[in-house]
């Protein structure tokens, strides 16, 4: 039975459904319209009680039992504990891929959405003051990932791990960061390559908000 992926066309939902078919899972998407406050009805909340999108329920949980999960870097290396995949085995390897990977949710995910929000406020004042402290911090941590690419093909290492996944659903917004990734050459190449592995990019493309 296909996993159920309960989400809405983020960032953070981007992450899962790239991951979902760089896993080769199969999944049906459930749209959660945030814009209309869908995440706090009671039945999303039985599986995200942060009412937070992504969620997933897996029919095939541990001992075939469904399981539902929340959090998506908890989802993250829960496929990939599932499938035994992208997280890599070497336990030097395995703690870089897992250090990336709580940096993009603790970092590079909070201080960006944070630049989202301020860059839509119509109150020029209120404006300036959270873009100048937002944006300087995101230019931070993108400096911090390019410093780490400079001598790493992916996060991780040499293979592509959960840390990328996640890292480029956010990577994703960068025009929106106010982000020009020409000043980051080295996030700039790992941010191609990774855009056009093919199943990236049908992540990238299935339809996480409901037709208009």
């Amino acid at each position: 039975m296909p996993i159920q992926l309960y989400t809405f066309d983020t960032p953070n939902g981007r992450k899962i459904s790239v991951a979902l078919e760089e896993m080769g899972l199969p999944y049906e998407v459930h749209v959660v319209d945030i814009t209309q406050g869908e995440q706090t009805a009671p039945e999303f909340l039985k599986i995200s009680p942060n009412n937070k999108i992504p969620a997933i329920i897996d029919p095939d949980g541990p001992g075939g039992q469904p399981i539902s999960v929340f959090e998506s870097g908890a989802i993250l290396i829960y496929l990939a504990e599932k499938t035994g995949t992208f997280l890599p085995k070497d336990p030097r390897a395995r703690v870089a891929a897992l250090e990336w990977l709580m940096f993009q949710v603790g970092g590079f995910g909070p201080m960006p959405g944070q630049v989202h929000h301020f860059a839509g406020l119509e109150n020029e004042a209120d404006r300036r003051y959270g873009l100048e402290r937002f944006m300087a911090e995101t230019r931070r941590l993108y400096g911090v990932m390019d410093r780490r690419l400079a001598d790493h093909t992916f996060f991780a290492g040499k293979e592509i791990s959960i840390a990328d996944f996640a890292i480029v659903g956010w990577a994703w917004r960068h025009e929106r960061h106010k982000i020009d990734l020409a000043d980051f050459p080295n996030v700039q190449r790992w941010y191609r390559g990774v855009m056009a592995r093919d199943a990236v990019m049908r992540g990238f493309a299935v339809g996480l908000k409901r037709s208009s």
